[in-house]
């Protein structure tokens, strides 16, 4: 499987009754993300039908944000490597300072994918890292992309957070990250599936398949 055709962006979706949310956004994303293709946990096609859970296949737009927001997040971690080339394992930073509300959610996630695969880690960083979280509300829902100068970011809106399980939708973008693509029509057991088994899937981990292939993408560091 090539990077250039994996998607990075897409969805996200968070749960009732596990974080308390705030009326307003901490710190607003930043607004290139308008310009740019973005896809929610459920895959709308546009911000009118943003959660009404209508799947939708993507477009082009977002495919080459996909492919932006990935290259972003690898090219960071290609920098760090160059300058620590004995090592392994490839670890990516996150940020969550902009996302204050989500924090509990984000480290669970992290942990899940760092239990879960061998040859990248996450990592939480103290200062802007490989790619930051930010929430607030958008129309369209929560989404992942690049800020258009070599940054990653996610955002987790608000209401997607109210009508999804929080876990597993942060864990679910966080895959996005990794290199992952979505598979709306997978079953609930399938992490990339997203929305698409409904607000009822509350599974925050990936099966072997998304294992396997996260684990092919880092191989070697970032030299393969």
């Amino acid at each position: 499987m090539k990077r250039s055709v994996l998607s990075a962006t897409l969805g996200l979706a968070l749960a009732t009754g596990l974080v308390a949310l705030p009326v307003a956004a901490a710190s607003a994303a930043p607004a290139v993300h308008a310009a740019r293709g973005v896809s929610g946990y459920t895959a709308q096609a546009n911000s009118s039908t943003a959660n009404s859970g209508t799947g939708y296949a993507g477009s082009a737009a977002e495919t080459a944000n996909n492919e932006a927001f990935f290259k972003a997040v690898m090219a960071s971690a290609k920098a760090r490597q160059a300058a620590n080339p004995w090592l392994q394992t490839v670890t990516v930073t996150y940020d969550t300072s902009n996302a204050p509300s989500f924090s509990g959610q984000i480290s669970n996630a992290a942990q899940i994918w760092n239990s879960s695969v061998s040859n990248v880690q996450l990592q939480q960083s103290s200062g802007q890292g490989d790619f930051s979280y930010y929430e607030g509300n958008d129309s369209r829902g929560s989404y992942a992309s690049t800020d258009g100068h070599g940054h990653g970011y996610v955002f987790l809106d608000y209401s997607q957070n109210q009508q999804y399980d929080s876990l597993r939708v942060t864990a679910h973008e966080t895959g996005h990250v990794l290199g992952l693509p979505d598979h709306y029509e997978g079953p609930c057991s399938e992490l990339m599936s997203g929305g698409g088994p409904g607000p009822s899937c509350t599974n925050p981990y990936p099966d072997g398949n998304e294992r396997s292939q996260v684990d092919y993408l880092w191989a070697n560091g970032v030299d393969n």
